[in-house]
């Protein structure tokens, strides 16, 4: 695979919106398929770092700015590098632009109800009881990407159409 013959696709959403289990879902096809790719989840960077980060705009332009760097490091060893992150704020996703030219845009598209339906990790439940006020999307609202290269449904498709719909975006473009 020559350094063309990669992708850097980052997914941005809201809390909830199917990131993370696209992202897994398309590793795991991957990789079926002899592809080396990896996957750098906002949550696992959080976890990793546990209090070191907290959730206001710095901290989280600093979760963004870890995950810029990781993927930034295994794309240039020629790694398919897939990110799942909730890239909220204007800041992160000039952050991601600049210092990550070669990577996709998809945003993972969710309205607010779904994903608090969803509420995997009893996020939306807890803000609602006021438990906790950092949570966008509810307690500020999401603003979605302005011009994505990728936009996934998935208030309307199965995650396997979105596989579907990754494969004719990305690999279409790979020569493998």
């Amino acid at each position: 695979m020559s350094k063309s013959d990669r992708f850097l696709l980052w997914l941005q959403g809201p809390t909830s919106s199917g990131k993370s289990t696209i992202a897994q879902a398309y590793v795991d096809r991957l990789r079926a398929a002899g592809l080396p790719v990896i996957h750098y989840d906002g949550d696992e960077v959080r976890d990793f770092f546990g209090r070191d980060f907290g959730f206001d705009d710095v901290n989280r332009l600093k979760v963004v700015s870890t995950l810029v760097h990781l993927a930034g490091k295994a794309s240039e060893a020629g790694m398919n590098v897939i990110v799942s992150a909730l890239t909220a704020n204007e800041d992160a996703r000039e952050l991601v632009r600049t210092d990550l030219p070669q990577a996709t845009h998809g945003y993972v598209k969710c309205n607010i109800e779904t994903c608090a339906a969803r509420d995997p990790k009893g996020l939306y439940a807890r803000a609602k009881a006021g438990e906790i006020d950092t949570l966008i999307g509810w307690s500020t609202p999401y603003t979605p990407p302005r011009c994505p290269d990728i936009v996934l449904d998935t208030d309307t498709q199965s995650v396997e159409s979105l596989l579907d719909q990754l494969d004719r975006e990305l690999l279409g473009r790979l020569t493998v």
